[in-house]
């Protein structure tokens, strides 16, 4: 084959589509996920605290208050969950032009520019494209808001459900923490020479993975808690960081309390559970995705 022909067949090849390979790996995230729910679940309640809460005609308060709060946890667990999967992140409707006031920079392909200073138009999704929207080449359209596409959840996060991320992220630390802790006494049994291994050996098994991956879960999500809180806080997604680096003032940063309000709502009832009441869903324009209020001194 000929440079020319080479040159031209390579230039032909769309890398992005090597992209849609996350969406696979993400349905086989699914799976994976659910055994080692399953696993912890398996150790935590059916081998280790689940027969303590009642044994030799005594209740056991300690057990039985793991179990209790093992279970809640995994409720809002599942609920945070499926409202991330189940939920739009924030689509650019259709019809959608841009406001007289913004400016238009003109067309851009998947990736935009550094400094986002206008409305752009996707090449790709042939839409216009509003203020921090952004073209995810996993789900191959425009997402509101973005922040990431979330193999572990095979969406992207974006403008309306970036809350139910977060809960689902806040929630499964507190579900592995109590995990790893309440598996701590046992797991230390294994290793100890005094301990009475009465166990079989696929509760020893299991006990000991579930011990171990709740562990490394709870430090791992603890990391990236901490770096969410802080884009919260700031008003950030993880897109805009560099943006935001180069940039001597971030007009999107209203201070922390009003950061927190524009993902979270005004509802303080309503900031553990992954929901929005209507008045907040009609008066917070950034969680429709399409207009963000600024600091007034921002040029």
């Amino acid at each position: 084959m000929c440079c020319q022909c080479g040159g031209a067949a390579l230039s032909s090849v769309n890398p992005f589509r090597l992209c849609g390979g996350l969406r696979v790996l993400g349905y086989l995230m699914l799976p994976l996920v659910a055994a080692i729910a399953g696993a912890v679940y398996y150790a935590v309640v059916a081998a280790v605290w689940g027969p303590r809460i009642v044994k030799h005609g005594h209740v056991s308060d300690l057990a039985l208050f793991i179990v209790i709060l093992f279970h809640l946890l995994l409720v809002m667990v599942i609920w945070c969950y499926l409202r991330v999967v189940f939920s739009d992140p924030g689509s650019v409707p259709h019809d959608w032009t841009p406001p007289v006031e913004q400016g238009v920079i003109g067309q851009s392909d998947v990736q935009d520019p550094s400094i986002d200073t206008g409305i752009r138009h996707c090449a790709r999704c042939q839409n216009w494209k509003p203020l921090r929207c952004h073209h995810c080449s996993v789900c191959d359209r425009c997402v509101l808001k973005m922040d990431h596409h979330c193999v572990w959840v095979v969406n992207c996060v974006g403008a309306r459900n970036y809350k139910f991320f977060l809960l689902f992220l806040v929630y499964t630390f507190l579900e592995t923490a109590l995990s790893a802790l309440a598996l701590l006494p046992h797991f230390i049994s294994l290793f100890s020479g005094e301990s009475r291994h009465t166990d079989s050996t696929m509760n020893l098994s299991i006990t000991f993975i579930a011990s171990v991956l709740s562990a490394a879960f709870a430090l791992s999500l603890l990391c990236f808690i901490c770096m969410h809180v802080s884009l919260v806080l700031t008003n950030t997604t993880s897109i805009e960081i560099y943006e935001k680096k180069s940039s001597a003032l971030w007009r999107y940063d209203l201070g922390n309390f009003k950061n927190f309000e524009q993902v979270f709502g005004t509802k303080k009832r309503l900031w553990f559970f992954p929901l929005y009441s209507a008045e907040d869903l009609e008066n917070i324009s950034a969680l429709q995705g399409l207009e963000f209020p600024i600091q007034a001194n921002a040029v």
